[in-house]
């Protein structure tokens, strides 16, 4: 790995949703870890991260994490040297779900945070493993650290996201787009849509995993960023597959 790498979290996750994957690439170069809880609107948590980062980066993103890191690539594409999206959704939110998450808002305001995070992830979202139960209850612990103004205006930014799909048409980077199998969140069929945007990108779909594949296959998403940190700058012929 050449360039520093830069990792965005998902929805009410913190460092330990790539905690496998720091431990493993941190040896062979320097990985960040960005917040995504400081600001209600998607432009203002990228140019946070732009303003905290250093000249030239590589980008990977989980959930909220990959719509800030597109949003950073459409801001400052000579900055980004390759980005991963993991996932995530490239379209602005649909005005019913976005009508749904003023509700969820003022739960979460009224003390009632942990009922919201019931419906943010369930552990149905998460692939049948002998770890799910501790997985989830590890996003539980995430959650509740970052607690209920964060949630806020993580929901917020989500509700107010841009469309992306112009940006990924004109990515000329090395990129990966990949998702859990089992991800009822964000479907497969949302990611082929995605890498079908990208001419030249890479995807793949993580083989027993749902909308955490970085913790539910830890060491085949570790294998996945390490072969795209690799990756020459050149694009190449579109591969979709299985991990």
């Amino acid at each position: 790995m050449q360039e520093p790498l830069i990792l965005l979290p998902g929805m009410m996750c913190d460092a330990r949703l790539f905690a496998p994957q720091i431990a493993a690439l941190s040896g062979a170069g320097c990985v960040h870890l960005a917040p995504t809880g400081g600001a209600d609107r998607v432009e203002m948590l990228a140019e946070n991260v732009l303003a905290h980062a250093p000249p030239h980066f590589a980008l990977c993103g989980h959930g909220l994490g990959g719509i800030i890191a597109m949003e950073i690539v459409r801001r400052a594409p000579q900055r980004v040297s390759r980005i991963a999206l993991f996932d995530t959704n490239a379209q602005a939110e649909t005005p019913s779900v976005a009508a749904s998450r003023e509700e969820q808002i003022v739960r979460a305001r009224s003390g009632k945070l942990n009922e919201v995070l019931r419906d943010e992830l369930r552990v149905e979202d998460l692939a049948p493993s002998a770890h799910r139960a501790e997985i989830f209850a590890m996003f539980g612990r995430m959650s509740e650290m970052l607690g209920p103004e964060v949630y806020v205006n993580q929901a917020r930014a989500m509700q107010r996201r841009p469309d992306q799909q112009k940006t990924l048409r004109k990515l000329k980077i090395p990129t990966l787009i990949a998702c859990g199998e089992l991800d009822r969140q964000t479907p497969v069929r949302r990611h082929e849509f995605l890498a079908k945007l990208v001419d030249g990108a890479r995807f793949e779909i993580v083989a027993g995993a749902g909308h955490l594949p970085s913790l539910e296959q830890p060491e085949t998403v570790t294998g996945l960023l390490q072969s795209w940190l690799e990756e020459p700058m050149v694009l190449r012929q579109p591969v979709l597959r299985s991990a």
